[in-house]
């Protein structure tokens, strides 16, 4: 696929093109993960499946380490393609490649040493530590594959391609699953070759991504001249980097404090929040897809001098962010009952199935709110606002978590979808005043 120049044409049309393959590639993630899941605990058994569970706050600051340096890059390569600056995207791209390999090994190393030390610190009963020391450190071999797919995925989305990468996601995922089910569902290996199918699915991305780009997209395509580090383009990588990696750690670091006052009142209302959460990911996922094809659309525009053209392409993503919202909350009030359902099945579990009708009836409308929000972070991050974007993230966290500790020991589960309409809430009267005063005093067309 040829690149999108996001600087002409219709606007509506580019978001829609861009987000799509997002919501199905985050989509299908989801869906794997949870095939996953139940290949380990149905084949392996339940300590495989308490094993990848424990490793997974060690896999995930890994993730965010390498998402964050990636989406950093992502921007400032999609401001050098949309000002026609082919040199300096190159250089970008050649940068965050050869930083990202000492990096990824530098920390894949750090992980394989200190793999026990880090499973101690949460706490991995003892019985379970071996073989979960021995999936984490196969986990962090395969990091430079991760960073390297993640880095050509943002390339490619830098330049308007956002369904390349999707279909690497869907190669590897379905390779994966199936190499699971070959080695463990039918030869019964454990828990160590479920790590090694992760690395080898993860490998096969970072191939096919390299092999596309040589073959199809020689905008991106390095020479051998070109691969070295510009240090001046990697404090700025850096620099993005570390900010939208904070950001991120907002998120799983409230859900960790959150979940520490749900497991306060009692069994029904921590089963029911399980299952919520669960609706809560696929319900979010679109969401951020728009915001992410928000932020390429601003950052491209922005990168050619077209301000005013950035400004309405927020307006439009905030109409396609409205409009998903309608959908899903009509989808979610008349499916609430059937999806709890899902979760449970017994006659004993009409409570719990009552508490999940209850979060997901005022959730279905306050979905709004995080449209807009995810809407207005994608223009900032596109407009290289990121400190912007993590206060919003950090304030609207901090209100989540405070209120789910004043209001669900008096409310239950309703009191905490009433903390995150505050915390998001909050979040769009800062942001969004903030954003007029940007554009009245830092851009003009």
């Amino acid at each position: 696929m040829s690149a999108v120049h996001m600087t002409e044409g219709n606007i509506t049309r580019h978001l829609v093109r861009y987000a799509v393959p997002l919501v199905l590639g985050n989509l299908f993630q989801l869906t794997y993960n949870a095939a996953d899941s139940i290949i380990s605990g149905r084949f392996i058994g339940k300590e495989a499946l308490a094993a990848t569970g424990m490793a997974s706050p060690v896999m995930n600051l890994l993730i965010l380490g390498i998402s964050g340096i990636c989406m950093g890059a992502g921007v400032l390569m999609s401001n050098y393609f949309g000002a026609g600056k082919q040199d300096k995207l190159k250089r970008e791209m050649a940068t965050t490649l050869l930083f990202g390999l000492l990096f990824s090994a530098a920390v894949a190393a750090a992980g394989i040493c200190f793999a026990v030390p880090l499973l101690q610190l949460l706490q991995v009963p003892q019985e379970l530590m071996q073989i979960t020391t021995a999936y984490l450190r196969i986990i962090f071999i395969g990091a430079p594959f991760t960073y390297f797919y993640n880095a050509l995925a943002a390339a490619l989305k830098s330049v308007g391609d956002a369904q390349t990468p999707l279909r690497f996601l869907i190669v590897s995922s379905l390779l994966n699953i199936t190499l699971d089910i070959v080695f463990i569902g039918w030869l019964g290996f454990g828990i160590v070759c479920s790590a090694v199918t992760t690395v080898v699915a993860e490998a096969v991305s970072a191939v096919l991504s390299i092999v596309y780009i040589y073959r199809k997209v020689p905008l991106l395509r390095l020479r051998w001249q070109e691969w070295r580090i510009d240090a001046a383009m990697l404090r700025q990588t850096l620099r993005y980097g570390l900010v939208t990696a904070l950001q991120q750690a907002c998120q799983p670091v409230g859900k960790l404090l959150i979940q520490g006052t749900v497991n306060t009142l009692g069994v029904d209302v921590i089963a029911a929040f399980n299952a919520v959460t669960r609706v809560d990911d696929f319900a979010f996922t679109p969401e951020q897809s728009i915001s992410h094809g928000i932020t390429t659309f601003v950052a491209q525009n922005r990168g050619a001098g077209q301000f005013r053209r950035a400004r309405e392409g927020l307006w439009r993503g905030l109409r396609l962010e409205s409009l998903y919202w309608v959908l899903i909350c009509a989808a979610v009030l008349l499916l609430r009952r059937p999806v709890m359902g899902l979760f449970v099945s017994d006659a004993d579990a009409q409570a719990v199935t009552g508490l999940g009708v209850q979060y997901l009836t005022a959730m279905a409308f306050f979905y709004l709110f995080p449209a807009f929000t995810n809407g207005i972070q994608g223009f900032f991050r596109g407009a290289g606002k990121l400190r912007i974007t993590l206060l919003g993230t950090f304030i609207q966290t901090s209100l989540r978590v405070v209120f789910t500790a004043l209001l669900a020991p008096r409310w239950g589960i309703f009191g905490i979808s009433i903390a995150c309409a505050i915390g998001w809430s909050v979040m769009l009267l800062f942001e969004f005043p903030y954003y007029f005063w940007y554009i009245r005093h830092s851009e003009t067309d």
